[in-house]
């Protein structure tokens, strides 16, 4: 009697311990389906599968369009609705724990609301894709016509481009360029002040949309100089330089350069001392500076006198640009004030006996 009351006692351990070890292995899921008009969507199938595993469930739905099922093994399922042998409804990653009920509720109204959103921004997402694969298209393409001598192709394209996607700023910046090349070129003064003036407003939307580019700023500097506004020139420059830092030499060097062909001596040799400052390898910025204070010379007893520094700077173009454009020109600038070439690199080679 003993022993078969000790045979209990085991197996009734064992049952217990079954019973815990199972309800930790399983979960639980719940939910109600409800079609467009909220109304409960009876007899419907509910089917889970877990694409890890492979495990499969079919549910029904009650008069209630309610379903429930325990013993559902762990994991991360899809459920779908289905309804006369058709999916409905789908809900992704339901993941079933051990601890609590997982509720995965189909409510059509809504559902199709979010599916229908989702499928509206992946359909704009590959418009807009598009739209870019065709403005990269248009952009190359008026490149093309450019380096081909075809300013005015390019502008009336880049003008469509403009009209496909307006607020992308690289258009306007290439149109820009577009009609700034085609001032450059043009022969009749009446249209080269225009292609100007428009390259003007080509830059202005395109810093509309990009506010922080020094790029921008200085094409920008570049078309109010070519048309004769060098105010707004030296002012565009200077933003480009405390906007873009890393190449703020190359703007202050081009702000010298609009400087000294507008006579602006004084003004020019500080853009070039900035340049020269910040890129102290850029030759032509010594070349010009040069030039700038042979323009602050007096005469004295019939004898040119320079500024302190002149012959320097052309001494330090020779050094940095020994066979650069403006070598013969440094040099000739050297002689004509009475001023020797100091650096090697810019002596001429004694002749051989």
């Amino acid at each position: 009697m003993k022993k078969c009351m000790n045979l209990v006692g085991i197996l009734l351990v064992i049952a217990m311990s079954t019973v815990s070890l199972w309800a930790q292995i399983t979960g639980t899921i719940t939910g109600t389906a409800l079609d467009q008009n909220g109304k409960p969507i009876v007899g419907a199938t509910v089917e889970l599968y877990s694409i890890r595993s492979g495990t499969r469930y079919t549910l029904k739905t009650n008069s209630k369009g309610q379903y429930y099922s325990v013993g559902i093994a762990l994991g991360t399922y899809t459920v779908t609705l289905v309804q006369n042998g058709n999916p409905i409804d789908e809900h992704g990653n339901a993941v079933i724990e051990a601890s609590g009920e997982r509720t995965v509720d189909f409510d059509l109204a809504k559902d199709n609301v979010a599916t229908g959103e989702q499928r509206q921004k992946a359909e704009a997402s590959m418009k807009n894709s598009e739209k870019i694969k065709t403005l990269n298209a248009s952009l190359k393409q008026a490149k093309d016509l450019e380096g081909a001598g075809n300013y005015d192709q390019a502008v009336t394209l880049l003008q469509q481009a403009t009209q496909v996607d307006p607020s992308q700023d690289l258009v306007w910046g290439y149109l820009g360029d577009a009609q700034r090349g085609a001032g450059d070129h043009a022969t009749d003064a009446q249209a080269k002040a225009k292609d100007y003036q428009d390259a003007i407003e080509s830059y202005q939307k395109a810093l509309a949309i990009k506010p922080t580019s020094g790029a921008y700023m200085a094409q920008l500097a570049d078309a109010y100089a070519k048309s004769g506004q060098t105010d707004k020139a030296v002012q565009e420059y200077a933003a480009a330089a405390a906007a873009d830092p890393s190449n703020a030499g190359a703007y202050y060097y081009n702000e010298g350069a609009v400087l000294t062909n507008t006579g602006k001596v004084d003004d020019a040799i500080t853009a070039f001392d900035k340049a020269i400052e910040l890129d102290p390898k850029r030759a032509a910025a010594y070349y010009w500076k040069g030039v700038n204070l042979i323009g602050k010379a007096t005469m004295k007893d019939n004898k040119m006198v320079v500024p302190p520094g002149t012959a320097d700077a052309f001494n330090k173009y020779l050094e940095l640009d020994p066979t650069g454009k403006y070598a013969d020109a440094a040099k000739q600038m050297l002689s004509s004030i009475g001023a020797s070439v100091e650096t090697s690199y810019g002596k001429s080679k004694p002749s051989k006996k």
